[in-house]
């Protein structure tokens, strides 16, 4: 304050010998300066001293001084942070190099952001690697963001004043992120993802938020999806929309490489292994049985959602069924067209056997889906079937050596007529729910005004009426009828004598 003081004042040697310019300039340049601390506190200080702060060069000469400090005192507990001229470090490095939070990183969280923004970029400049960067900018996030309620859905208790000077933080920082993938953990990029949505920030950087997570994906959990919709116009609870973003980048990661999203482009690129496509695949699976029960989630958002999941990746369908039946059990005034439109989604050739049993009793699923789901458990417990027999039929002359494996033969085949039991009895009811349906069209012919009109072949008994589901009735009966265990052999059928064709027994 006295070296600026003194250049307003013009204290210079013009008017006197050692005047206060040239005592405070010493004692800046040989006491204040000699220490990371004093220089921090010094460009606090300047905040409020500008522009003649600027003007006497104390910012600068404060921000080359923490700079210099910070990489000299940092080479040594950060591997090759003194090699200078080379490239940033690939992203295979990254994770292997987690540098700790160095003991002035405190320090450099009271500075204003566009003075801790200058200087990273003199630390940057001065051969600190990228991804060290990381720690202090989180650092300089978690004191900076303090209070802002971005978990919760709760209308917006922060001054315009302040809200302007969060969200330019939150915007700067995000400017600072290093390239490097998994530089910053998927949980950080979530928080300022919140945090940006919340204080409505530029668009360019909500989408730059999106794609770094994008890229990690596979590190991510359930809680860093679910992001709360800040809209407070009745719509849904978490915000669909980013999370469907944030899939549509990763896809398009997966087929294009990560230069389309500002990484270093003399990188090779390394494609998703099939362990982080099942874990995408398996999160977005329960981020949508999360928001499934969700009222005001429209058939739309569930479906284009539901469509973003890979079905290569899905080894199963068990975790599309449970959203579906959620989603369902949320919305009982579904018609019968958007009902079918939701089950489209999911392949009843990947149920398990546990989820096929539940969808056959499951009133919410269209008869459709329960018949798919039908037809193909029983074709599965045929070609099993089928396969057990062609084994146990082609066994060697060594089947005294063996007699221990036919024990779980006939174990699975015992098992396999029991659920074919099981099936039969499903589709009966089935069956009987179809006749049931039927009955209102029955009732409505007896009432019928031409019901006592005599045509000219009314000598012979009427024929019963056919009606859809009916007929629909007797061709699954005629599909899943025969038993699917043991074939029948019909050679040694004998055809009834005529002479009994027509008695009374």
């Amino acid at each position: 304050m006295l070296r600026c003081v003194a250049e307003y004042l013009e204290m210079t040697e013009d008017y006197a010998f050692e005047n206060l310019v040239s005592r405070t300039e010493a004692y800046v340049n040989e006491v204040a300066l000699k220490s990371l601390s004093g220089a921090v506190s010094i460009l606090h200080s300047s905040q409020n001293l500008l522009p003649i702060a600027e003007e006497v060069e104390l910012v600068s000469r404060c921000i080359d001084t923490i700079a210099f400090v910070a990489c000299k005192d940092s080479e040594f507990r950060t591997p090759r942070r003194a090699e200078r001229g080379t490239n940033d470090l690939m992203s295979s490095t990254a994770p292997n190099a987690k540098p700790l939070v160095d003991w002035w990183a405190e320090d450099l969280t009271v500075l204003r952001i566009d003075f801790f923004q200058r200087v990273l970029i003199a630390m940057a400049a001065r051969g600190y690697k990228q991804y060290a960067l990381g720690p202090l900018l989180m650092l300089y996030a978690q004191k900076s963001l303090r209070g802002l309620e971005i978990f919760g859905k709760s209308r917006k208790k922060i001054e315009p004043r302040q809200e302007h000077e969060k969200r330019v933080v939150i915007e700067t920082i995000v400017s600072l992120l290093p390239r490097e993938k998994n530089s910053m953990s998927v949980s950080f990029l979530s928080m300022l993802l919140r945090a940006a949505i919340y204080l409505e920030t530029t668009v360019a950087c909500r989408l730059d938020l999106e794609k770094r997570m994008a890229l990690q994906l596979g590190q991510a959990v359930l809680d860093d999806l679910l992001i709360p919709s800040y809209s407070f116009t009745g719509e849904t609870l978490f915000d669909v929309e980013t999370v469907q973003r944030i899939m549509m980048n990763y896809l398009d990661f997966e087929m294009e490489g990560t230069t389309r999203f500002g990484c270093n482009a003399d990188e090779d690129y390394i494609s998703p292994s099939p362990s982080d496509r099942e874990r995408v695949t398996r999160l977005m699976e329960n981020y949508l049985v999360e928001i499934s029960s969700d009222r005001n989630l429209s058939v739309s958002k569930f479906i284009g959602l539901a469509e973003l999941i890979p079905e290569q990746y899905r080894i199963t369908e068990d975790g599309m069924y449970r959203a579906i039946d959620i989603f369902l059990k949320a919305h009982p005034a579904l018609s019968d067209m958007e009902r079918k439109k939701v089950c489209s989604v999911m392949d009843c050739q990947k149920l398990s056997r546990e989820a096929c049993a539940h969808a056959a009793q499951n009133d919410r699923l269209p008869v459709q889906t329960v018949v798919q789901v039908l037809y193909y458990e029983q074709q599965r417990i045929r070609e099993v079937t089928d396969s057990s027999l062609s084994e146990s039929h082609a066994l060697p002359a060594e089947v005294v050596q063996n007699t221990i494996d036919v024990h779980p033969v006939s174990d699975e085949l015992s098992n396999l007529r029991r659920e074919n039991q099981q099936l039969k009895l499903e589709l009966a009811k089935m069956k009987m729910r179809l006749k049931e349906m039927d009955k209102p069209t029955d009732k409505s012919a007896v009432n019928s005004p031409f019901i006592g009109i005599s045509h000219p072949s009314s000598g012979k008994p009427p024929l019963p009426r056919k009606s859809l589901m009916s007929s629909v009735s007797k061709t699954l009966g005629k599909i899943l009828r025969a038993d699917a265990i043991v074939p029948q052999n019909n050679k040694g059928r004998n055809r009834p004598n005529k002479n009994w064709r027509h008695s009374i027994s």
